[in-house]
């Protein structure tokens, strides 16, 4: 899988977590969870939706390693 291919993946389901946030407008950089003040409970509902999409199983001990779009997409393309 692409990177972008992966990112619009990604795009797409932060849109299902959080409806009234752009997703377009977050950069690779930025901490998703700081720019959209998504909480802990959506922030686990994209980490759900992640594991389905992607067809793996992120550890509760990962969670701090994925805040970014540039760690999300690196993370969902990494052989588990």
């Amino acid at each position: 899988m692409k990177d972008e291919e992966a990112k619009a993946i990604i795009l797409k389901l932060l849109q299902e977590i959080a409806p009234d946030i752009d997703a377009e407008e977050l950069r690779m950089d930025d901490n998703i969870r700081e720019v959209f003040g998504i909480d802990s409970f959506d922030f686990l509902q994209l980490i759900i939706s992640l594991d389905k999409e992607f067809g793996i199983t992120t550890p509760e001990e990962d969670y701090g390693k994925i805040t970014t779009l540039r760690s999300l997409i690196a993370y969902v393309k990494i052989p588990k």
